[in-house]
């Protein structure tokens, strides 16, 4: 079964427009987790406009499932990932000014540098993961990273499934098809929602995991977060 991780990023994003704890970004990941969760992913950016790096220490010792820190490999964010030693890190290539990830790795462009870093995870103990578009072709040059894991970008997807889901997911699953040639394993991660997990799920073969905030956050909203989580839960499940 895949598992679902939940990015809690939009917690922080509502808790510092207003200052102080409150919603608790710790006492969410604390209650994903008892609803089901099988992880809990973060953000941190050099702004701390969301996660904070205060949050990512006070998260460590409550994340009892999977703690996956995400983020651009500058080297404060490498420093502070060894240091927390979180089950998985995934690399992500934005700017310090996106307002959110947009872009997978041109890992041949940058082979040499994630290469060097992911080395360093490795030898740390961490698992990593690298952000990457639905490109067949740029998969070689991953493995070559020595990355344990890809996570596809799925922007793409999420736009076009209402308008056509089999064309929207052929390049995904044309990826994940070259991943396992090289013994990679699949992530996935961004738009996915309620409507479109199902489908992406049941046609991506070997897909670990799946992190997803602003929507799982969104329908919280209206359905509560323990009942959102179980309904990804069943989304997910393979039965």
């Amino acid at each position: 079964m895949t598992k679902l991780s939940v990015n809690i990023n939009k917690i922080a994003t509502l808790r510092n427009a207003r200052g102080g704890d409150v919603p608790s970004v710790t006492q969410i990941a604390v209650d994903a987790q008892k609803f089901g969760a099988e992880g809990i992913t973060i953000h941190p950016r050099p702004d701390e406009r969301h996660i904070t790096r205060k949050d990512v220490y006070d998260l460590k010792p409550l994340v009892h499932t999977e703690f996956n820190i995400e983020g651009n490999p500058h080297r404060p964010f490498v420093d502070m990932v060894l240091e927390v030693k979180p089950e998985q890190v995934t690399l992500v290539p934005d700017a310090d000014d996106a307002i959110t990830s947009n872009a997978g790795w041109d890992c041949e462009k940058h082979l040499d540098f994630l290469k060097s870093i992911i080395l360093e995870f490795k030898n740390a103990g961490i698992r990593t993961s690298i952000f990457l578009d639905p490109n067949p072709e740029m998969v070689k040059f991953a493995a070559e990273t020595g990355t344990d894991r890809i996570e596809l970008y799925t922007e793409a997807y999420a736009k076009n499934y209402s308008s056509n889901k089999e064309e929207a997911i052929k390049p995904y699953y044309e990826t994940a098809i070259e991943a396992r040639k090289y013994d990679l394993g699949i992530n996935a991660g961004h738009d996915l929602s309620l409507e479109n997990l199902k489908y992406f799920s049941d046609n991506i073969p070997n897909l670990l995991e799946v992190s997803i905030g602003h929507a799982l956050i969104s329908e919280a909203l209206y359905l509560g977060l323990e009942n959102t989580i179980q309904a990804y839960l069943k989304r997910l499940a393979k039965w």
